[in-house]
C-alpha cells in the first residue's frame, strides 16, 4: 500500500521536510468521533498512517464541511474514501479503534458503546504521540497543563525555544492540533494539554511536563474533583516533572510523580532543585552547575504580563526549557521578546483615568481570582457557564476579592449564582445584573461598568465562567467586550459623557 502522504497544515510551518509517517495503522478501521478541527487533523493523520477511516458527528453540515476540506487537502479520490456518518451511537462493524475529539465525554453513547465492546478509545493527542514515537527521529514533547495559565506558559515556552534557535511550535489546546505539528516535522513541541486531552491520552509521557495549579473546573465533564485531578496529574509521568509547589495539592502530586526528576516552581525564594524569585530576579537552582548559588534568568520587571501570575508562568516555561537544555541567555531573550496574547489581561483602552482590561480567558473562579488580585480597585464584569463549579468555589472567590471591588456587573447563564455569593459576602458592593432580555447585553454591561468606575479603577472582564451560553468561545466574548469599550469611550460615543 502506498503511503498517502499529506501536506501538513500550513500553520504548522516546520523548517525541515515533513516526515514520512510509518503505516502503523495499515489495514485497521478507525472511527473518528467529531468533525471539527481535531477531527479533520486526526483524519489526515490516520490516512497517512494507512488506516481506513469513518468519521461521525451529530451535525450533517460539519461533515459536509469536513468533506470539502478533505477534498482541498488530499484530492477528490482520497477524500471520497473517507466514510461520513451522521450521529452514530455505536461503532460500525470492523472498527477496532476510536479517535475522539477531546470534548466528547466518556459517557456519550458512542464512546460508552465502544468501550463496552472492547474497542480502544483515544484522543488526537494520543494519536500524535503514537505517530511521533514511530518516527525515526521523534520530536521532543514539552507539555503544560493546569487549571489556569496554560496558554500563557506554552506561548512563553515557544518564545524561549525559538530564541534558542530550535525548530519549535506551540500546539495542542492552544490551537494547532498536535498531530499537525508532528506531521510538519517540528523538532520540539510545546504542548498545551487540557484535562480532556489528558484523559484521552493514556500513554503520553513528555520529556518534561509541568502542572501549574489545580482548582475546581470542568466538573460537569469529569464528574468529580478526584477524576479531574487524576487527569491533570498525567502530565507528570515523563522524564522530568515540574509543578507549582506553592499549592499544597500540586506539591503532593509532584512528590508522588513517577518521573525520574522532580522540579518545583515557586514565587518565593527557590530551594535546591527549584526555580523561583530571589529579590528582583527569576532564579534557577535546578538546572545549573551551582545549585547553591543558582543562575539568574531575567529581572522580574521585564516579565509580561506583569504580576504574580505572569511571573509564575514565566518560571514554569523556563523550567521546561531548561529541562530541554536551553541556556539561560535564551530564557532571558525569549521572555523579554514575549508579548501576551489577546484576551489574557489585555489592556483594551484607557479613558478618563479608567483602564479597561479584557481577561476573557479567565473562565473559572480560580482564574478570575488571580486576575482580580492584580488590581487594587476594579469594576468586575463576570458570569457565564460555571461548568459545574461548586458554590463553595464561588464563595471563596468573592471572599478573596471583595475588598477590591468598586462594583460588579453580571451577565450570562449563572449570573445569579455569583450574585447570591456577593449578597452573602460583599453586601455593600453595588451589583448590576444584566438580564437576558436586554439588548446587546455586553454593551449594556460595559455601560453599567463605566457608570460605576472612578479614576484609578480598572473595568475588568474576568468572567469566572465559560462563554458558551452567550458566545461562540472566549475570544468571541473578548472581542465583543473590546468593541463595546471602544464604542462607548470614543469621543462623542454614547458613554463618553459618563466619564468622571
Amino acid at each position: 500500500m502506498n503511503n498517502p502522504q499529506v501536506d501538513p497544515a500550513a500553520s504548522a510551518g516546520g523548517t525541515g521536510p515533513a516526515p514520512v509517517v510509518p503505516e502503523l495503522l495499515a489495514g485497521r478501521h478507525v472511527l473518528v468521533a467529531g468533525a471539527g478541527v481535531t477531527g479533520r487533523s486526526a483524519t489526515r493523520a490516520l490516512l497517512a498512517a494507512g488506516a481506513q477511516v469513518t468519521v461521525t458527528d451529530g451535525a450533517a453540515e460539519r461533515l459536509d464541511g469536513l468533506r470539502d476540506q478533505l477534498r482541498a487537502d488530499l484530492g477528490g479520490e482520497r477524500a471520497e474514501a473517507v466514510a461520513l456518518r451522521v450521529g452514530l451511537t455505536e461503532p460500525p462493524a470492523g472498527v477496532d479503534l476510536v479517535v475522539t475529539s477531546p470534548g466528547w465525554r466518556p459517557s456519550s453513547p458512542l464512546l460508552a458503546a465502544a468501550s463496552a465492546r472492547g474497542v480502544e478509545v483515544i484522543g488526537e493527542v494520543e494519536l500524535a504521540w503514537r505517530i511521533s514515537a514511530a518516527l525515526p527521529e521523534p520530536p521532543r514533547w514539552l507539555a503544560v497543563t493546569g487549571t489556569n495559565g496554560k496558554t500563557t506558559t506554552v506561548s512563553m515556552l515557544e518564545s524561549i525555544l525559538r530564541a534558542a534557535g530550535l525548530d519549535a511550535v506551540a500546539c495542542g489546546n492552544v490551537g494547532l492540533p498536535v498531530v499537525d505539528a508532528v506531521l510538519a516535522g517540528h523538532r520540539v513541541l510545546a504542548v498545551e494539554l487540557s484535562s480532556f486531552q489528558l484523559y484521552w491520552s493514556p500513554s503520553v509521557a513528555p520529556a518534561a511536563g509541568v502542572l501549574l495549579n489545580v482548582a475546581e473546573d470542568h466538573l460537569d465533564w469529569h464528574g468529580t474533583m478526584a477524576d479531574y485531578v487524576a487527569a491533570k496529574a498525567r502530565v507528570l509521568t515523563g522524564e522530568v516533572a515540574v509543578a507549582g509547589v506553592d499549592d499544597p495539592l500540586v506539591a503532593d502530586l509532584l512528590a508522588a510523580a513517577p518521573a525520574a526528576r522532580r522540579v518545583g516552581v515557586t514565587l518565593g525564594e527557590p530551594g535546591p532543585g527549584q526555580l523561583g524569585v530571589a529579590g528582583d530576579v527569576l532564579l534557577d537552582r535546578a538546572f545549573t552547575a551551582d545549585p547553591a548559588q543558582g543562575e539568574a534568568l531575567i529581572p522580574v520587571e521585564r516579565v509580561r504580563p506583569a504580576g504574580p501570575p505572569g511571573v509564575f508562568d514565566a518560571l514554569a516555561a523556563a523550567a521546561l526549557a531548561r529541562a530541554a537544555g536551553v541556556p539561560s541567555a535564551a530564557v532571558r531573550d525569549g521572555l523579554a521578546a514575549f508579548q501576551p496574547v489577546a484576551h489574557r489581561a489585555e489592556l483594551v483602552a484607557e479613558h478618563a483615568g479608567v483602564r479597561y482590561v479584557n481577561d476573557s480567558k479567565a473562565t473559572n473562579p480560580h482564574a478570575a481570582a488571580a486576575s482580580l488580585a492584580g488590581y487594587a480597585s476594579a469594576v468586575w464584569l463576570a458570569g457565564g457557564d460555571l461548568k459545574g463549579a461548586s458554590q463553595d468555589a464561588i464563595d471563596e472567590l468573592v471572599l478573596s476579592v471583595a475588598d477590591r471591588l468598586r462594583g460588579v456587573v453580571l451577565l450570562g447563564k449563572d449570573r445569579n449564582v455569583i450574585a447570591a455569593a456577593l449578597a452573602r459576602h460583599a453586601p455593600n458592593v453595588p451589583v448590576r445584573v444584566v438580564e437576558p432580555g436586554d439588548d446587546e447585553p455586553m454593551t449594556t454591561a460595559v455601560r453599567a461598568a463605566l457608570a460605576m468606575a472612578r479614576p484609578g479603577d480598572v473595568v475588568l472582564l474576568a468572567p469566572a465562567a465559560a462563554s458558551w451560553d452567550m458566545f461562540t468561545d472566549y475570544p468571541h466574548r473578548g472581542r465583543v467586550f473590546t468593541q463595546a469599550v471602544h464604542e462607548l469611550t470614543r469621543p462623542g460615543g454614547p458613554g463618553h459623557s459618563q466619564a468622571r
